[in-house]
C-alpha cells in the first residue's frame, strides 16, 4: 500500500510522508475513492483488499477531484483552557484520482489569548513556545489558506475538492468557534468536510472510539508517528 503513494513534485517535509500514506488505507474502505486504475487494484489486492475492493464495486464513482485532509492542534491544559487556540494548521492537497499529494500547506499560529504553551500542551503536541511565538496571527493565516487555495486551484468552480478530518471538532467546533470569538468570517469551503471516523464505521460496521488508533487496528495497519502532531497526523493518514 504504500508505493500507492507517490510524492511527484509536492514539496513538503519528509517526515510528514510516512504518516500521510495510512490515509489512503483508511479511505479507500470507506468507498470513497472508487474507480482507480487497475495497477492500484492489484497493490491492493496483494495488500489483503482484494474483498474490500470487490465490496467497493457496488458504489458509485466518488465526485471529488481532491481531498483536503487537515488536522489542527490547539491550546490545551489540564483542567481545559478556554478559548482554545489553534496553534498549528496543516493540510495536505491529495488528488482524487491519482492518489498523489500534489501540495501542501503548514503553518504555525500565535495564540493570543493564552500566549504561552502549559507543559500539558507542549507533552501533548510536541510543538513549544518558540514555534509559535512571532508566527502569524490565526486571521494572517486565514489570509494565506485562502492565497494557497487560489493559488493550487481550489476555489475554481469547476473543481470539486472537500476537506477530510478524524473526528467532526476541527471544523465544526474549534474554527468556528475560534473565529467566533475574534469576530472573523469563517469561508464556505470550511463548512463542509468528511468525518473520516463516519466514513470508516460506515464501511467496517463499528465506530472506531479510539480514533485513528482504532482505525489503523481495524485495517491492520501500523501506527507511524506521534498522534498529537498535525503536520504529522494528517500525513498518517495517507
Amino acid at each position: 500500500m504504500i508505493a500507492l503513494l507517490h510524492t511527484g513534485a509536492a514539496k513538503f517535509p519528509q517526515h510528514f510522508v510516512p504518516r500521510a500514506r495510512q490515509a489512503v488505507h483508511l479511505l479507500l474502505p470507506a468507498a470513497l475513492l472508487k474507480g482507480y486504475s487497475s495497477v492500484i487494484s492489484r497493490k491492493l489486492a496483494s495488500h489483503g483488499f482484494g474483498a474490500s475492493m470487490a465490496a467497493m464495486s457496488s458504489f458509485p464513482p466518488q465526485r471529488y477531484h481532491y481531498f483536503l485532509v487537515l488536522d489542527f492542534e490547539a491550546t490545551c491544559d489540564k483542567p481545559q483552557i478556554h478559548p482554545q487556540e489553534i496553534i498549528e494548521f496543516p493540510i495536505l492537497k491529495l488528488n482524487g484520482r491519482t492518489m498523489e499529494i500534489e501540495s501542501t500547506f503548514h503553518m504555525y499560529v500565535q495564540p493570543v489569548v493564552h500566549p504561552q504553551l502549559t507543559p500539558f500542551c507542549t507533552e501533548l503536541t510536541g510543538i513549544i513556545q518558540g514555534m509559535v511565538d512571532g508566527q502569524p496571527s490565526l486571521q494572517q493565516v486565514l489570509e494565506r489558506v485562502d492565497e494557497w487555495m487560489a493559488k493550487e486551484g481550489l476555489l475554481d468552480p469547476s473543481v470539486k475538492s472537500i476537506f477530510v478530518t478524524c473526528g467532526d471538532w476541527d471544523l465544526k467546533v474549534m474554527l468556528p468557534g475560534q473565529c467566533q470569538y475574534l469576530g472573523l468570517p469563517v469561508a464556505d469551503y470550511f463548512k463542509q468536510w468528511i468525518n473520516l471516523k463516519k466514513a470508516y464505521s460506515f464501511a467496517m460496521g463499528s465506530w472506531p472510539k479510539n480514533g485513528l488508533l482504532d482505525m489503523n487496528k481495524g485495517l491492520n495497519l501500523q501506527h507511524i508517528g506521534r498522534p498529537h502532531s498535525g503536520i504529522a497526523f494528517v500525513v498518517s493518514w495517507l
